[in-house]
């Protein structure tokens, strides 16, 4: 990771050196070996090498120093988060820890073995004093997506003492609607507190418009993704719709451009990260945070190419823009909320939305198959893989269950090699 030293400001957030330093050249050397080991990759990508190499370090300087001069800083685990209100109240609205298995055995002590495993990771990451983001935090907002995530803030909050919990209804009629607005204007109240002033229309305006360039730049690299050969691996933009979690959001949004830039010109010469023809598949399910890079390297280690990710992480995330429209902020907090109901997580019922998006997707990326991937745990994932597997009749389909360890890398990595040659 970073060759810079920053020890002092680590030791200052409490983290807990030692399993730090372990950590980082964990992250290190898998990066090496599977990000950088790609071949023909675009120049763009060199700012996100860049990102990852000090996800720990020079972006932790920055959020450290925007808090001393007053700025305050919100994490969350979820698309949920109103990142538009955050930015509005002049805040820092960032993604924390959650991708890998760390702090197991404390997380343990504290929550069910069978929790899946972005929970014993979130968990694992505070209690084994790994995670900087965590510590910078001045609020952390979580949500009712799920049963296990849902009690486990509970616990989250005794142990950090900074949590608020939006209630996502699971439901999306009209008093599953007024719930949600409910809860947006809630987290307003719990911001300008935060904050000590109050939201104003100007600053409204100015989140709406930031996170909706963002997402605009997302949808840009995504249709990009339609062309074949493929002007970039699916590893690759895992990796940027990882980072637009961390990232400040009108740089990423700059980068992210810029890259795109460059596959246009890539597409218009015909020139991609695999030969015309490979196996194209969707990845479709739970959302898969840093550093959770585990199918999509044995897909492309395996002649295949991820064209697209249905999920949090992913079209999920920036399928649908929030109305810039409004004249009040009590109008412009509607509109946010509008806009999220329009998420089609798996915790709503019925959720008829998802398999229509996901058709639509495979479609429109030319997806030759679909990998619905659940991690182990996860409920409300591993049950609608029934809904969305028949309802695509037809379309080759492979359902995997995993966690974030590598002990069943050599057994997916069976499975996926068969799926991709039967596509072949």
């Amino acid at each position: 990771m970073s060759s810079n030293d920053y020890t002092p400001l680590w030791q200052e957030l409490g983290l807990d050196l030692d399993n730090h330093a372990g950590l980082l050249g964990v992250l290190s050397d898998a990066y090496r070996g599977i990000y950088l080991a790609q071949a023909n990759r675009p120049r763009g990508m060199a700012y996100f090498d860049f990102v990852i190499s000090e996800v720990h370090g020079l972006r932790i300087k920055e959020i450290y120093e925007a808090k001393r001069a007053g700025r305050k800083v919100v994490g969350g685990f979820c698309v949920y988060v109103p990142e538009e209100v955050v930015l509005a109240a002049d805040g820092i609205c960032i993604g924390l820890c959650a991708g890998a298995e760390v702090g197991t055995a404390e997380a343990e002590r504290f929550i069910p073995r069978n929790s899946c495993a972005l929970i014993k990771a979130f968990m694992g990451f505070k209690l084994a004093g790994l995670c900087p983001y965590v510590e910078l935090t001045d609020l952390i907002v979580g949500e009712t997506t799920c049963d296990g995530k849902k009690k486990a803030y509970e616990i989250f909050d005794e142990l950090t003492g900074k949590v608020h919990v939006m209630e996502l209804p699971h439901m999306k009629g009209p008093a599953g609607k007024r719930l949600w607005l409910g809860e947006v204007a809630r987290f307003r109240e719990t911001m300008e507190k935060l904050t000590g002033a109050p939201l104003t229309l100007e600053g409204l305006r100015h989140g709406v418009a930031v996170v909706n360039a963002k997402r605009r730049a997302l949808q840009r690299l995504s249709r990009l993704r339609e062309a074949d050969p493929a002007p970039l691996s699916g590893l690759d933009a895992l990796l940027v719709n990882q980072v637009s979690f961390y990232d400040d959001p009108v740089r990423f949004t700059a980068k992210t451009n810029e890259l795109c830039d460059e596959l246009e010109e890539r597409v218009a010469a015909g020139v991609g990260v695999t030969a015309k023809g490979a196996p194209r598949l969707l990845v479709s399910g739970s959302p898969m945070a840093i550093p959770n890079w585990k199918v999509h390297a044995i897909v492309e280690g395996s002649g295949g190419v991820v064209v697209g990710e249905e999920s949090c992480i992913g079209e999920r995330n920036f399928r649908d823009l929030a109305d810039e429209d409004f004249v009040t902020v009590e109008e412009g907090l509607m509109k946010i909320a509008e806009r999220s109901l329009t998420i089609d997580c798996a915790c709503f019922t019925p959720n008829d939305e998802r398999p229509g998006n996901i058709a639509a997707l495979c479609e429109r990326l030319r997806a030759d198959g679909i990998i619905h991937y659940a991690l182990q745990f996860c409920t409300p994932y591993l049950v609608e893989a029934y809904k969305v597997e028949t309802s695509l009749a037809g379309v080759p389909f492979l359902r995997i269950e995993t966690d974030y360890s590598m002990e069943d890398f050599g057994q997916l990595k069976t499975r996926l090699e068969a799926f991709i040659e039967m596509l072949r």
